[in-house]
């Protein structure tokens, strides 16, 4: 049964939840180790600027959702302000980075789940996208509802963290690795105990550690009260960036000292082992899986909306358009499963560089289209000032932080191609981008080649 749009469903309570589970994902509880390795603790520093970055393009993006009733996401924006070709990139550069950062969830959920239970790798993560999937077909407020509560197990996870911390701090509590004390901040090497370099090469994970915080935006043409929640979502940015990213680093680096965390290991799950909780691996074992599937949920969410609106734009085909008596994308929803679950191929062939190799890309993508964004509002100002003289969620400080934030990119991408660890997935990725170039050229020549029916008056 085919219906005509996307149903309205999910409320204000979804969306500030969803904008919440965006900023805290897999990069925080699995990444974080490996990125203090590289910068100590100024890691803390790292975050505070890439979050802030972020903070302006989800700004830019508020206001350019809300200058027009019917734009459903941001490819609707890069076709209105860039033409065609800049929406069929992004669009489907989208759903690539989604579907490489599902893959490696789902295979992660798999992994977890084997912590408890004795069984194969891929059942697990088999069984986890077959109940996703089923309850995404449902209807739009089933994704949600996951969401809500995915991203409620995380946040009372860090608060738990934080809150412990700080009793911690005010005791003078001592571990085996010491007191706890804002002193290892600096009494180990130093703020920037591995110089400026390691500072730097630090910002890939970080980069990956806020994928997800647009999603607001994928789901406005979902969301029942869009100029009120995705407003009050987007203006929540900063202080959640400042507590649940700055704030669970601050108290993790004060109960530990930076030397004493290992890449491998969760930095969340060395704290509350240092401080004699004995159930501590089993609970942040648990709390990563959720997150893991949270990320895994939010993929294939994400992905089949893409799917969606490329199919109504006639850049995808057209049955990956059609929608379920519930008004969700089904079709698209099939395919990029399907898709995501190639990820269990991928970490068999590559077992050791698959989550860096699929990271690096993920980030770099996610550049691409937050870079976009920032585009689109440049022009937006310039071309439609009258627009932006009416708007009542207007991004602060523009057009010139835009081009601080591109400026800052395009550093990041720098500092990728310097890093040997990230260098070869950097310079992969561009076969992807000439790929979808040269895929857009041959579908406009196919059109232009079909023949034009002429209808005459009887």
């Amino acid at each position: 049964m085919t219906q005509t749009g996307l149903k309205r469903e999910l409320a204000n309570r979804h969306v500030q939840l969803i904008a919440i589970g965006g900023t805290i994902g897999t990069g925080l509880f699995l990444g974080s180790g490996k990125a203090i390795e590289k910068a100590g603790p100024s890691i803390i520093l790292t975050y505070l600027i890439v979050g802030m970055a972020i903070f302006f393009v989800m700004r830019a993006l508020g206001e350019l959702l809300l200058s027009k009733a019917g734009y459903q996401s941001f490819t609707d924006i890069a076709e209105d302000y860039l033409g065609p070709r800049a929406a069929f990139v992004t669009g489907w550069t989208y759903w690539f980075c989604w579907i490489m950062t599902a893959m490696a969830d789902v295979i992660a959920v798999g992994v977890y789940v084997q912590y408890w239970f004795d069984i194969p790798q891929w059942m697990p993560a088999v069984l986890c996208l077959i109940v996703l999937l089923g309850l995404n077909l449902m209807t739009v407020k089933n994704f949600g509802e996951l969401e809500f509560w995915f991203a409620l197990i995380k946040v009372i996870t860090i608060l738990a963290l934080i809150g412990l911390g700080i009793v911690l701090l005010v005791m003078g509590f001592r571990t085996d690795a010491g007191t706890v004390s804002v002193r290892n901040l600096w009494e180990h090497g130093g703020i920037f105990p591995n110089g400026v370099s390691g500072f730097l090469f630090s910002f890939q994970m970080v980069v990956f550690a806020y994928v997800g915080v647009e999603l607001v935006g994928v789901s406005a043409a979902e969301t029942a009260n869009p100029e009120k929640s995705i407003p009050a979502a987007i203006n929540k940015i900063p202080l959640r960036i400042l507590f649940f990213y700055v704030g669970a680093l601050f108290v993790l680096l004060c109960i530990n000292p930076w030397t004493q965390l290992s890449p491998s290991e969760s930095p969340f799950v060395r704290t509350f082992t240092l401080v004699g909780i004995p159930v501590a691996a089993g609970i942040i074992n648990f709390v990563v899986l959720t997150s893991a599937a949270s990320a895994c949920n939010s993929g294939m969410f994400s992905t089949s909306r893409i799917l969606y609106n490329l199919s109504r734009k006639g850049q995808a085909p057209q049955r990956l358009g059609r929608l379920n008596r519930n008004h969700v994308p089904s079709q698209s929803l099939f395919l990029s499963t399907i898709v995501i679950s190639g990820g269990a191929l991928l970490s068999k062939l590559l077992p050791g560089q698959a989550f860096e190799i699929v990271t690096t890309i993920s980030a770099i993508c996610f550049i691409w289209v937050w870079g976009v964004i920032l585009v689109c509002h440049i022009r937006y100002k310039r071309i439609r000032p009258e627009l932006h003289a009416t708007s009542r969620f207007k991004a602060p400080f523009t057009p010139w932080i835009n081009y601080v934030v591109l400026a800052l990119f395009a550093g990041i991408l720098v500092i990728m191609l310097i890093s040997g660890e990230t260098r070869p997935a950097l310079l992969c990725t561009p076969i992807w981008f000439i790929l979808l170039l040269v895929l857009y050229q041959l579908r406009g020549r196919k059109r232009d080649s079909e023949p034009v029916l002429e209808t005459t008056n009887t």
